[in-house]
C-alpha cells in the first residue's frame, strides 16, 4: 500500500472560491529575515560539476545531502505541525498538495502525514542499491536524472510547506538562516542542471527572488502593440502625398479663375 502511494505523491492548486481569500502575509520576505549561513555567490560553486567527477554520483551526493538537511529541519519544528494544526498540506499561494492515486480520487491528508509518506518514500529510494549504488562495479540506473528531479520535487514541498505554516516557530529558534541555505541550495542545484522547471518554483518564486537565485519573470506585455518605426514612417509619407494631390488640384481652378476676373475689370 505505501509503495503504491510514495510514487503518487503530488501537489496542485487549490479551485478557486467565490470569495478572494486576503492577501497572505508573507514573513520569510522581510529584509531582515533573508540572511543565509552561505553566501549565494559560494553556494553557485558549490553545485557546479567539478571536472572528472561522474554527473549522477554528484546529483547523488548532493541529494542525499539536502534529504538529510531539510529533515533535520523539519523535525525542529514537527510538534508544531499536527493534523489540528495542518490539517492540509498547504503552500504559499492557496496552494494544497494532494496525494493522487492513479485510479481514485486525490486524497488530501494532513501535513505531518503527507511529509511522513515523503520521508518514508525518499528513504527508501535512496536505501534501494539499484537506484543509489554505493559499490563501485554498480551503475546508475538509465532515468536516474529522473528519479532525482523527482525527489527534489517533493522535497521543495515539504520546504514550502514550511515556509508557509512554521516560519514563525523556525525564527523564534534561530534557523531560518539555516532554512534559507536549504532552500537556496535546492534551488540553485535544480536550475543548475535544469531539474526544477517554473511551475515547480512557483510558490516559493518570489522567495527565490529576494535572495538573488532567479531573475524575476518579466510583466505581461501590453495587449496594445506598438506599431513598428516603418509603419510609423510610411503612414506619415502617405499623409503628405495627399497633401500635394489636394494642392495640385487647387492651382488649376485658382488659375482658371483669375482670367475671369481680369475680363470683369475690363468691362
Amino acid at each position: 500500500m505505501f509503495s503504491f502511494l510514495f510514487r503518487t505523491i503530488d501537489w496542485k492548486a487549490k479551485k478557486g472560491k467565490d470569495k478572494e481569500p486576503a492577501e497572505e502575509s508573507k514573513q520569510y520576505l522581510e529584509e531582515s529575515l533573508l540572511e543565509t549561513t552561505t553566501p549565494e555567490t559560494k553556494l553557485r560553486q558549490l553545485v557546479e560539476l567539478p571536472a572528472g567527477i561522474d554527473y549522477n554520483e554528484w546529483l547523488a551526493s548532493h541529494t542525499i545531502a539536502l534529504f538529510d538537511h531539510i529533515n533535520l529541519i523539519y523535525g525542529t519544528i514537527s510538534e508544531f505541525c499536527t493534523p489540528l494544526i495542518c490539517p492540509e498540506m498547504t503552500g504559499p499561494g492557496n496552494v494544497s498538495m494532494f496525494l493522487s492515486l492513479t485510479s481514485l480520487k486525490d486524497i488530501k491528508v494532513p501535513a505531518n502525514t503527507h511529509i511522513e509518506y515523503v520521508t518514508i518514500f525518499i528513504q527508501k529510494t535512496i536505501n534501494d542499491e539499484s537506484i543509489f549504488p554505493t559499490k563501485y562495479d554498480q551503475k546508475f540506473p538509465p532515468d536516474f536524472e529522473a528519479t532525482v528531479k523527482r525527489i527534489l520535487q517533493l522535497l521543495y514541498q515539504v520546504l514550502a510547506h514550511i515556509y508557509h505554516a512554521h516560519f514563525r516557530e523556525i525564527v523564534l529558534l534561530n534557523l531560518h538562516p539555516h532554512l534559507n541555505c536549504l532552500f537556496s541550495h535546492l534551488v540553485l542545484l535544480g536550475d543548475n542542471f535544469k531539474l526544477l522547471d517554473e511551475k515547480d518554483l512557483s510558490p516559493l518564486e518570489d522567495l527565490a527572488v529576494a535572495l538573488g537565485l532567479i531573475a524575476p519573470t518579466p510583466p505581461p506585455q501590453s495587449l496594445t502593440p506598438t506599431p513598428p518605426k516603418n509603419a510609423i514612417a510610411d503612414s506619415e509619407k502617405d499623409s503628405e502625398q495627399q497633401q500635394q494631390q489636394q494642392s495640385q488640384q487647387q492651382l488649376p481652378q485658382q488659375q482658371q479663375q483669375q482670367p475671369l476676373e481680369q475680363g470683369t475689370s475690363s468691362k
